[in-house]
């Protein structure tokens, strides 16, 4: 056979001749091949592509330039003014100290008015009441009783603090307080922020917020939708048992921001031993206090003043608590929680023990609960149809929310663009701009906001496009360190903008 072809290239006709052939049998062959390719496994496909996807004009993508460069633009530091329109700079060096407010509210945030927003916050008949309860508690950031808190529940497109730590930088800036807040002692994924190690012990993490985790044989999984423990439910706990051993070591990372850094005490969150833990603290690798944690319970607090980045939990007992979450607070103001839950969808909330969320929400003085949701479920969409069934599974989550913390105000993002391949070419997923208008068709039935993160980004084919710049990942779903900080920027530029509107409507 080699010798046939060798001979038939041997004349310039004879090449000719035989490029044609190839081409022949390869473009019947794209005719012939299953458009929907053949299927290898649940993780694998055989595709080939046709003569249309060859030759068909490319679906265009958007020029994201403007959008990029307003990002940039807004992407500095801003100035807040009192009711009495005082200009503050010192918030530019460091977190905004509320105490130099006392008897006064806040005003507007000084913004460039140059700049026109390409996105804005959307609310049913344009009725921007859905905020209402986190700007009037913004503008009296003084005068609650402790710090407001914004709760940032999303999906992996947050996970590691991503968009959450822009916004608590600013917010803090603007109006004070200081920490990251709440931390798993077993973190899904690694943070800019926090590095946490543990030792001794079986150290795992229990969730309810991809699939109810059935070790667990109650439904107490805390406001992080998760618990950790150190010693599984079926452990041994009397005290015939040897005593169980273990250390979480919290060391906050000066790259987190200036505000970040900017807390002085640590929060422990705790339930459900079935006896007595010893729990010893270190601040700085400094023994501050030995102390027994409660058994039993399911909202259990132990506080720690703290004057270091370094600290250091040694747990000793028969059982292990259900640990919650840490917190790390500064003074009064704003706290801004990420809670990325890797591969959710965000129909959690109500598989959670009711009262002991409320109970939460009580304590933590929730005024804004935002949730970012719907990446995971576009996969399995078949249709329309199935993308307003989520809409539907999602306002009774949000119902949910509502009771219990009817004090917070509850912000929807939308998903973000999503790419599928079709032939040689990465396209706008199918079926996303239905999920995403059954997602704020969900907040609109429930007078919440909603942030279009699509539209935002571009549209149709967007997600293309910040791959092209290099501020999105090759898997065309996630964005990169810097494509999330420009999210985040033109996100709090909506929110700020719309806090600013508030602020006028009351003078």
């Amino acid at each position: 056979m080699a010798n046939i072809i060798a001979y038939m290239l041997h004349r310039p006709i004879h090449t000719l001749l035989f490029l044609l052939c190839v081409f022949a049998l390869l473009a019947g062959l794209s005719f012939a091949f299953p458009a929907g390719g053949i299927n290898l496994g649940d993780k694998a496909s055989l595709s080939f592509p046709n003569l249309k996807s060859i030759f068909e004009t490319k679906e265009a993508k958007p020029d994201i330039s403007k959008i990029l460069a307003l990002a940039d633009a807004e992407d500095k530091d801003t100035i807040i003014k009192t009711d009495t329109t005082v200009k503050t700079p010192q918030i530019k060096k460091a977190a905004f100290k509320v105490d130099s407010l006392k008897g006064k509210n806040l005003g507007e945030v000084e913004v460039d008015t140059s700049l026109k927003l390409l996105t804005t916050i959307q609310y049913k008949n344009n009725d921007k009441s859905a905020m209402n309860n986190f700007f009037y508690s913004l503008t009296n950031v003084y005068n609650e009783p402790k710090s407001i808190r914004v709760l940032h529940y999303g999906d992996s497109q947050i996970e590691g603090d991503r968009i959450s730590d822009y916004l608590r930088n600013k917010l803090q800036m603007q109006f004070g307080g200081g920490g990251p807040g709440l931390i798993s002692l077993v973190p899904i994924a690694p943070s800019v922020v926090n590095r946490i190690s543990t030792s001794g012990g079986n150290w795992d993490r229990y969730g309810v917020f991809s699939f109810r985790d059935k070790r667990v044989p109650h439904n107490n999984f805390g406001v992080m939708a998760q618990i950790c423990r150190y010693a599984n439910y079926n452990a041994n706990t009397d005290s015939t048992s040897p005593s169980k051993d273990a250390t979480v070591k919290i060391i906050t990372t000066k790259n987190s921001g200036p505000t970040a850094t900017s807390y002085n005490k640590v929060k422990l969150f705790y339930g459900g031993a079935k006896s007595k833990v010893l729990c010893e603290f270190y601040d700085a690798a400094i023994f501050k206090e030995s102390d027994s944690l409660m058994k039993g319970g399911n909202f259990n607090i132990k506080e720690y003043p703290v004057t270091s980045l370094n600290h250091e939990f040694k747990f000793s007992g028969y059982d292990s608590p259900d640990f919650y979450a840490v917190s790390l607070e500064g003074g009064k103001g704003v706290m801004v929680d990420n809670m990325g839950l890797r591969g959710s969808s965000g129909t959690f909330f109500n598989q959670i023990n009711y009262g002991q969320l409320k109970s939460f929400y009580d304590y933590l003085n929730v005024k804004l609960i935002i949730l970012q949701f719907g990446g995971n479920t576009l996969p399995y969409l078949k249709d329309k149809e199935m993308a307003d069934k989520f809409g539907g599974y999602l306002k009774a989550q949000i119902y949910t929310l509502k009771k219990m913390a009817p004090q917070a105000s509850i912000l929807l993002i939308g998903p973000s663009d999503m790419s599928v391949k079709e032939g040689t070419e990465y396209v706008t997923h199918p079926l996303l701009e239905d999920l995403r208008n059954a997602i704020r068709q969900a907040a609109f039935d429930t007078n919440c906001a909603f942030f279009d993160m699509y539209d935002c980004m571009g549209g149709k084919n967007s997600m293309v496009a910040w791959v092209d710049k290099g501020i999105a990942a090759k898997d065309y779903i996630h964005f990169s360190p810097a494509g999330a900080r420009k999210i985040a920027t033109l996100l709090y530029s909506s929110l700020i903008n719309d806090y600013n509107t508030y602020v006028r409507s009351k003078k």
